[in-house]
């Protein structure tokens, strides 16, 4: 990052600071506290992340296992309003830091309790804003650029890139465990729609310690929704732009000792907007981007005694989708869009079933020691099919088998112990059939085991001083496979408003199969890689803005080397260990509550990846493509106590190069949304969404335009 760019960076929240400091010495006498969080206020949900997150209930069966696990919602029963309990005051500042996450301990936490900074975004909210998948949720987190799919559409393809990292560089979790694909890489967040979600995690900066393989660049954990306390029944209708048609339905609670989850949803889409592509002096309509979505979702709960607790969750994710394809642009010659094709008839089918037992038990005889025991497997299937003119299909299948087993274990008052073990393999199948010649041809059919030994140990040695440290050991069945990972945190609390943390992470990325043992007729694989390697630095600072705001300030400095990527300069062309990337930045979030039931936030994040080292010489001290996007995310909204909530937010991505030599580049582009909640009576909500207000027309790869203004009307139902 060039010295111009930090004093850039740096004037820019000097003002913001300046600013809001000067706003609270004028307001400090007159700014509400927000209003309590009743329970039709934080079903209305805050409309996007890091406004104002919602405070996620726990458990309330005492002496139970589930006290330590990730909850959903918990709908009270009705009482007389003159029965009703007090509310509870929270503040803009409470909300934020007192959020459970999870992925930054591998145990249940808060915000605040985190030496590294943690982006959430929960169920409600994704509900106000209308997101429709998890990919869509992460649209306005800072610490992550998610615009890095081929398209704006509901099913377009996933791509996430996190402190100059890419998406295969990523760790995704369900329910705190791995669902990355070892064959090809990453795991496509368009599969995931939002009915089963209570929230989303985004941890920038690496987790190799806690996780391991693929954690490069961070780690995004998706957590689902938990059985109810009540039986409760949630149905959904949404219709919008372009023949959107989705259709949502959730049962959940208890009897006895034994409660459920059980969910479907149905989204179906044709995707056939206008779009135009300047360069290559083309106009049309979009075809063949429909699709079809079928997921259900089942989750059993049944408490054994007093302190054991065990769960069984399933998900199927189905998707029937068109692929339209790209249009060509012809210049430059054989640059990232002049191989594109227009492909009217190609379609891509996945069948995803991701299932898990998972056995907790409170030790001794208090709330202080958790074993948790989980087995899983999970079996992913794509298919794609060309009808065009290649007439082939080619499949891609994995089947993956897990076992997580770890003690949480807060053995004195001021220290806590997590420790454990970890085992996954996966075997992956990759293979292509040529119609015109009847022929099938397997690209690869392998298998990767890996196994881990990992803790880490949290000391708090004053109320406001604490640290971690951090070691996993990692075993592979691949020859370079096995790894080292420390970490060390610590934050120190100078006054009540003004902390300081800081945080050292070293990862690892094991090559995947395809890269590893791919066979076709002009590339093979290199079964010789070595894993990439990260090391992430951060620093940051959270000041709180007396009662009403609260900054969050992060530099980063995150190291890939080791980079693997395809060498075409050998005869045959293959996968090499061939470069070494330094991505520098800032995430900033601030957070305020302006006046009584109006609150605002703008977040940043700058990427600066640079090219340290490269076979190719004109790469050097160049920018990383696509990952050194800036984003600037804002928005403003009011919301009541009675359930109203109306808010517009702003999603702004700066110009980016397309290559690494730096020749091509997308222009950047500037979004306008309007989101609104109205609660229309004790069990009906109307939900309503333009995005894109004002139509801005770009394109997130050159060649796959975006869907332009759109908009979406939803009515649920709650009984």
């Amino acid at each position: 990052m060039s010295t111009s760019r930090i004093v850039t960076y740096c004037e820019f929240f000097s003002k913001i600071f300046v600013f809001t400091a000067i706003y609270g010495m004028v307001c400090a006498g007159n700014v509400a506290m927000p209003a309590a969080v009743t329970e039709r206020s934080r079903s209305a949900g805050y409309a996007y992340a890091n406004q104002v997150p919602q405070i996620s209930e726990f458990s309330k069966h005492e002496g139970t296992a589930r006290d330590l696990q990730p909850v959903a919602q918990i709908t009270p029963e009705k009482t007389p309003a003159s029965t009703e309990e007090p509310d509870i005051e929270l503040t803009v500042i409470d909300k934020l830091l007192n959020e459970p996450v999870y992925s930054p301990f591998r145990r249940e936490g808060t915000v605040k309790d985190s030496t590294r900074p943690v982006y959430v975004i929960t169920g409600e909210e994704m509900e106000a804003q209308g997101a429709r998948t998890v990919r869509e949720a992460l649209k306005f987190l800072p610490g992550i650029l998610p615009d890095g799919t081929v398209g704006t559409e509901v099913n377009a393809l996933s791509g996430q890139f996190i402190r100059g990292s890419n998406s295969a560089q990523v760790l995704i979790l369900l329910d705190g465990r791995p669902i990355n694909d070892l064959g090809s890489g990453g795991f496509d967040l368009s599969e995931f729609t939002t009915n089963i979600v209570e929230r989303v995690e985004v941890l920038p900066g690496g987790g190799s310690t806690l996780y391991g393989s693929d954690a490069i660049g961070g780690v995004i954990n998706i957590i689902t929704r938990r059985p109810t306390e009540k039986v409760t029944t949630q149905a959904g209708v949404t219709l919008g732009a372009y023949g959107l048609n989705q259709q949502t339905i959730n049962n959940s609670g208890r009897v006895g000792n034994i409660s459920w989850v059980v969910g479907y949803n149905r989204t179906q889409a044709k995707n056939n907007y206008p779009f135009s592509i300047p360069e290559a002096n083309f106009e049309g309509t979009r075809k063949n981007n429909g699709t079809l979505y079928n997921n259900f979702n089942v989750k059993l709960e049944a408490n054994l005694g007093s302190r054991n607790t065990v769960t069984f969750s399933t998900l199927y994710l189905g998707k029937d989708q068109g692929v339209p394809g790209g249009v060509p642009i012809p210049e430059p010659l054989y640059g990232q869009g002049y191989f594109n094709s227009l492909t009217p008839s190609d379609r891509k089918y996945t069948d995803q079933v991701l299932t898990d037992l998972t056995w907790n038990s409170k030790l001794g005889s208090g709330d202080d020691s958790l074993l948790t025991a989980k087995v899983y497997a999970d079996f992913l299937n794509t298919r794609y099919d060309s009808r065009n003119s290649s007439q082939a299909r080619y499949d891609n299948g994995q089947t993956s088998y897990g076992l997580q087993t770890q003690h949480s274990w807060k053995f004195a008052h001021n220290q806590t112990l997590v420790y454990g073990f970890d085992y996954r393999n996966v075997a992956a199948t990759n293979s292509t059939f040529d119609f015109s010649v009847n022929t099938k041809t397997v690209t690869y059919d392998d298998s990767i085991s890996q196994g881990a030994l990992f803790t880490r140990y949290e000391i708090n040695f004053t109320p406001s001083f604490t640290a971690n440290l951090g070691l996993r050991q990692d075993f592979s069945s691949l020859t370079n496979g096995s790894f080292t990972s420390p970490s060390v945190g610590t934050k120190f609390a100078l006054t009540d408003s003004t902390t300081v943390r800081a945080n050292y992470i070293k990862n690892f990325r094991a090559p995947n199969l395809f890269s590893l043992y791919a066979n076709g007729g002009s590339y093979v694989g290199n079964p010789n890689l070595r894993p990439e390697k990260g090391d992430s630095y951060d620093i940051g600072i959270d000041q709180k803005l007396g009662n009403f705001g609260l900054l969050r300030l992060t530099y980063f400095n995150n190291t890939i080397s080791d980079l693997i990527a395809y060498n075409f300069a050998v005869p045959v062309a293959t996968y090499e260990n061939i470069g070494k990337v330094r991505t520098t930045g800032i995430e900033a979030v601030l957070n305020l509550q302006l006046v009584k039931n109006i609150y605002a936030f703008v977040s940043y994040t700058a990427n600066d990846p640079r090219i340290l080292r490269s076979t190719n010489s004109a790469e050097v001290d160049k920018e990383l493509r696509f990952a050194g996007a800036d984003s600037l995310n804002a928005g403003l909204s009011y919301e009541t106590r009675q359930g109203l909530y109306a808010g517009i937010l702003m999603h702004s991505l700066g110009a980016y190069p397309i290559n690494n030599i730096n020749t091509e580049s997308l222009s950047g582009y500037t979004t306008f949304d309007w989101k609104m909640r109205v609660t229309l009576n004790d069990t009906l909500v109307l939900t309503g969404s333009v995005d894109n207000i004002f139509n801005q027309r770009y394109q997130l790869f050159p060649g796959f335009p975006d869907g332009g203004r759109v908009f979406q009307v939803g009515l649920s139902s709650t009984f």
